[in-house]
């Protein structure tokens, strides 16, 4: 992306986030107004007059003020029946969106607060959301829906799974709206891949690459991700909280975890009041056993707010970390109480029920994530790995395919896809898949040790010893590697280059074999084998070198028996 299409007038970008923030506010998109309020402070060198708002902004109709306080107040406090009684015949824009989306939020409430089975949905929920829905093509019909109204409609429609046409409506809500990141975000969650991206007819306007960095991490495109970052840094949004945070999390994808725990301390330098993403910060310190700086996290994310999700998830990784997984399972329960849609805490859950050996509840655990978000190739391979403990391969496959499909340059899928095809005696597909491991950036230095072992399963012995030859250096250059597969593998070259006779290639495998426990008897038994077939050449040596002088050597002259018998010499005459 070139830096071209990064442009801004600052001036006009803050003017722009100064009128949306007063609109999402007035109704009642908090999240949104957060996310546009700490854009704006990011932005606060910029300075603009107070007219240069007023001038931009229209006035609501008089005649409906009253009723759109006393319902805002309702709003607020999630008297959402109310809001929508006092709002129901009003016809102003903004009225009309907090009538209907009130409406919406006091059954999305109900349902959560009745929900006993979260797989089966509620008939009169799905009635009321068709009803809202038909009221909203009726308005859409007649051209009556602001962007926000648009992004109303949109979101209902994808709660009843009408997908295509949630995505053209959303499309159009961001259109008229550019600024309201609520829609962005219900469009981003419906773009299954890059092709579909490109095909979106998008608005040209400066709040795209936001949903671009944030699409693109989304669906794993990490450096694309962090290219736009890094030009929206350059452009203005140097101290901009959330590109940071975004950069954190790309971090954490591409598996660079010490940039990204970085990252993530850089941001709670600058807010440390901030729990937004601090779960996945959590995730980076359990990965790396940071069992101090956990429990300080956890310590403090709960005098924040004990009851954010984040902090159940904070809270809930520093227990499996101490192996106290049931206290985990409580956590992540609690934090799906409070969001039943939180995606990490059901994948995290799954894995604590996976740790406590509870094969039927994991699964259900990943099957929630895949409904909450089925690009979350944690939930598949997680369902893989539960039906491999199941040794039910058919299955496990089917999801390792899913997750690889997510993750098409994450070795560890490729990996765990190789070693079902192996269980199946599907070889070759095996055999591909360790060789695309090893070329995409083999994570955990594993796909050389697979190849080398299906080869000599396959009583490929060359193949096999060129896996393990690649797979040791490997190991040596990165001072990584484990040390029982070490001693395996040094063991393997040093019988199979003493059995070719290879001694001077044999004797350093053998003398590494004395480095482990488990291959040092046998490290003693090749070097001795070693030993004595060298002696065995060097004798063979001698005696070959000693037919070679013997041959070389002048014979003692023999008589010449045509010689008459008067010339002999006395010394030379034999008697019978």
């Amino acid at each position: 992306m070139s830096g071209d299409s990064f442009s801004f007038d600052l001036k006009k970008i803050k003017v722009e986030l100064h009128i949306a923030i007063r609109e999402c506010s007035q109704r009642g998109l908090m999240n949104s107004t957060k996310w546009l309020s700490e854009l704006n402070y990011s932005l606060q060198d910029v300075k603009i007059s107070p007219s240069e708002i007023v001038q931009t902004t229209c006035k609501e109709e008089p005649d409906e003020t009253d009723a759109y306080l006393l319902a805002k107040s309702y709003f607020d406090l999630k008297e959402y029946d109310r809001c929508a009684y006092f709002t129901d015949s009003c016809q102003a824009p903004r009225n009309r969106f907090l009538h209907l989306y009130s409406c919406y939020l006091s059954w999305e409430k109900k349902k959560l607060d009745d929900m006993k089975d979260t797989t089966t949905p509620d008939p009169i929920y799905i009635s009321n959301l068709r009803l809202l829905m038909s009221e909203l093509k009726r308005d859409y019909l007649l051209r009556d829906l602001d962007g926000y109204g648009l992004y109303l409609y949109g979101i209902v429609l994808v709660r009843l799974n009408l997908l295509r046409e949630a995505v053209d409506v959303l499309v159009e809500a961001v259109t008229k709206e550019p600024l309201h990141w609520g829609a962005w975000l219900e469009l981003a969650a419906l773009i299954t891949d890059r092709v579909k991206l490109s095909s979106l007819m998008l608005p040209d306007h400066w709040m795209k690459h936001f949903f671009l960095g944030h699409t693109y991490l989304d669906q794993q495109l990490n450096d694309e991700a962090l290219e736009i970052y890094w030009m929206l840094r350059q452009n203005g949004f140097e101290k901009s909280n959330y590109i940071l945070a975004q950069t954190a999390i790309a971090f954490h994808n591409r598996r660079d975890v010490d940039m990204a725990i970085a990252t993530f301390r850089r941001l709670q330098e600058v807010d440390p009041y901030r729990l937004d993403n601090l779960d996945t910060y959590s995730n980076l310190l359990y990965v790396r056993e940071m069992r101090v700086e956990l429990a300080h996290l956890a310590q403090k994310v709960c005098e924040i707010d004990r009851f954010r999700v984040e902090t159940c998830c904070v809270i809930g990784n520093y227990y499996s970390l101490r192996s106290e997984h049931q206290k985990a399972v409580l956590y992540f329960q609690r934090a799906l109480k409070l969001n039943p849609q939180y995606l990490s805490a059901w994948t995290l859950m799954g894995h604590e029920f996976m740790e406590m050996k509870n094969t039927n509840a994991a699964i259900q655990s990943y099957r929630q994530a895949i409904e909450v978000n089925r690009r979350d190739y944690r939930a598949w391979y997680g369902l893989g790995q539960t039906y491999e403990i199941l040794k039910m391969n058919f299955y496990s496959l089917y999801y390792y395919k899913q997750a690889q499909q997510l993750r098409p340059n994450d070795s560890r899928m490729l990996i765990a896809l190789g070693e079902t095809y192996e269980k199946m005696d599907k070889i070759n597909d095996a055999l591909k898949c360790y060789f695309r491991a090893r070329s995409v950036g083999d994570i955990e230095g594993t796909a050389l040790l697979k190849l080398a072992k299906l080869y000599d399963k396959q009583n490929e012995s060359e193949p096999a010893a060129l896996a393990y030859t690649e797979y040791v250096t490997d190991c040596d250059t990165r001072q990584v590697g484990d040390k029982s597969e070490l001693s395996q593998a040094f063991r393997y070259l040093a019988n199979y280059y003493v059995k070719r006779g290879q001694l001077d290639d044999a004797y350093p495998y053998a003398q590494k074999c004395l480095e482990y426990e488990e291959t040092k008897e046998e490290g003693k038994a090749l070097l001795k084998t070693i030993a004595q077939k060298r002696s065995e050449e060097d004798e063979g040596e001698m005696q070959a070198e000693e037919g070679l002088a013997s041959i070389s050597r002048p014979r003692p002259k023999m008589p010449d028996l045509s010689t008459p018998t008067s010339q002999l010499s006395p010394m030379n005459i034999s008697f019978n």
